[in-house]
């Protein structure tokens, strides 16, 4: 695993410290563990997990901006766990409605010693914190227009951004973006060995 995880870091230009490394590859051996009980991702094989979980969430660090992120809708800690380890120095807020994925995010930051993570359990349109986020993130939901409708009350008013990964984007889609928000870019992620398209939307408020 730690010779393939080189390789794949290498073939993305990335630099991680041995403690990264480790915390990241820990993370997978845990969503492995966990998954048998829990089924936290469909995803079965720790070396797919690697492509599919790992590089598919932290090929997106370079285009983030701020120190307080949120991660909606995170499921067992996806895309946040990952952004979390390789961005030791902001703060992610982990958010989902299902008790056990919390629990099992709860268990990841005691057994990995991962200290800028908060995780709360609640439905989105529920949540908020009075100064707002630097970055919304999301790799789940359906639509920008939902993830838009859902989660205009948690950027900050001054410079937040949404932060949707996605796969394929279609014309139809991006139509349908709410009056008042604004796509900033799309980029297009290389996520060495993985199949099909990934891509970054960043919308602007």
């Amino acid at each position: 695993m730690q010779n393939q995880f080189d390789k794949l870091l290498k073939a993305v230009g990335m630099e991680l410290s041995q403690l990264q490394k480790d915390q990241l590859l820990g993370y997978v051996a845990l969503l492995h563990k966990w998954n048998k009980a829990y089924n936290l991702t469909s995803v079965r094989d720790p070396q797919q997990m690697l492509i599919r979980h790992i590089m598919d969430s932290i090929v997106v660090n370079p285009h983030l901006q701020g120190e307080r992120f949120i991660d909606v809708g995170t499921g067992p800690g996806l895309p946040g766990i990952p952004l979390a380890i390789v961005r030791p120095d902001a703060q992610f807020t982990l958010l989902d409605s299902l008790g056990k994925r919390i629990r099992f995010i709860r268990q990841v930051m005691h057994e990995l010693n991962i200290t800028n993570v908060t995780p709360v359990q609640s439905r989105v349109e529920e949540y908020s914190i009075p100064e707002g986020f630097d970055g919304v993130i999301s790799r789940a939901f359906a639509s920008l227009q939902d993830m838009l409708e859902w989660c205009h009350h948690l950027p900050s008013k001054e410079h937040g951004k949404f932060y949707a990964l996605k796969g394929i984007i279609s014309e139809e889609e991006l139509s349908q973006v709410p009056a008042g928000f604004h796509v900033q870019e799309i980029v297009a992620l290389d996520v060495p060995e993985l199949d099909g398209e990934r891509h970054l939307v960043i919308i602007s408020g």
